[in-house]
């Protein structure tokens, strides 16, 4: 049976930059939130949010049908859903368990044995589109797991995201999600070498941007990033640090089944220098930044 449009009571934690967007389309359809929060003040966001908060991921689980997590890592993961205080320990079973962070496909797969041993489904459901794409609600959605508890689940996951995919067993949604960071990482490297070429022979960016954007060159990160990169404006989109993190699951899986993966592992290279100059926290566009040296 699917979950209805008819209102029911969720679980969210994770309440970042991309969560509370989230969790307003979710209060928006009327369903009812219980938020894991970690501090006092926390708490009054979650409620001026509309969402009644928790300090445990078990107490915000307990009485959920679906049960969100959006956070960094993948030991948050599985500490948020099975820790001493994880949902697992809250959550009834038959509550499906979905996962929105970026986080390594082999831990994925372990947790989601882990929570059937318990009665619990999971859904590994990575996204892109950023925090623009969460405040919009178009998310790209990359799940992995049974696909009758994708259908279950898809009512909600349509007030969160335009494109949904079902790419395959527990795990495929995060190799999805990796192979997207790649492709795109890899492509802002790209950006950043082609300004500092333009540069470098005192050509205007601006114009190599505009010329670069109407041929074979185009693409949805040159339109993003290359005005970024043109106007010198680092301010984060998302930060650089975020994609390191994924960069750095991609490049241990890599190593780990032998796969050489030489423009991932030139770009992770990069990245990590701009982790060391110390602007994770700025936008990946940086990467030009590291390339001026």
């Amino acid at each position: 049976m699917s979950v209805s449009h008819t209102p029911i009571t969720v679980a969210f934690i994770g309440l970042g930059a991309m969560g509370s967007h989230m969790v307003r389309h979710l209060l928006a359809a009327s369903h009812t939130v219980r938020a894991l929060v970690r501090r006092p003040e926390a708490a009054e966001a979650a409620r001026a949010l509309g969402a009644e908060p928790f300090f445990t991921p078990a107490e915000a689980a307990r009485g959920a049908t679906i049960v969100f997590t959006n956070v960094t890592s993948s030991e948050d993961v599985r500490e948020v859903l099975l820790g001493e205080q994880g949902a697992v320990h809250g959550a009834a079973p038959g509550t499906i368990c979905v996962d929105h962070s970026t986080i390594s496909p082999i831990v994925t797969r372990e947790i989601a044995a882990a929570l059937a041993a318990r009665g619990i489904e999971a859904l590994d459901c990575p996204v892109s589109g950023g925090t623009m794409g969460a405040e919009a609600g178009t998310l790209t959605i990359m799940a992995g797991g049974k696909p009758e508890m994708l259908e279950r689940v898809r009512p909600l996951l349509q007030l969160l995201g335009k494109t949904i995919t079902h790419i395959g067993d527990h795990g495929a949604g995060q190799v999805a999600k990796l192979c997207n960071q790649i492709a795109q990482v890899v492509n802002i490297e790209g950006i950043a070498e082609a300004m500092r070429f333009a540069a470098a022979q005192n050509v205007d960016t601006g114009r190599v941007f505009e010329a670069m954007a109407t041929g074979m060159a185009g693409s949805r990160m040159l339109d993003l990033m290359g005005p970024k990169m043109v106007a010198r404006n680092f301010a984060a989109g998302i930060e650089a640090r975020l994609h390191d993190k994924d960069f750095g699951l991609a490049r241990d899986i890599a190593e780990e089944i032998g796969l050489d993966l030489p423009a991932m592992q030139a770009t992770s290279a990069q990245l990590r220098t701009l982790m060391a100059n110390g602007w994770g926290k700025d936008d990946t566009s940086s990467l030009l930044r590291v390339l001026e040296g």
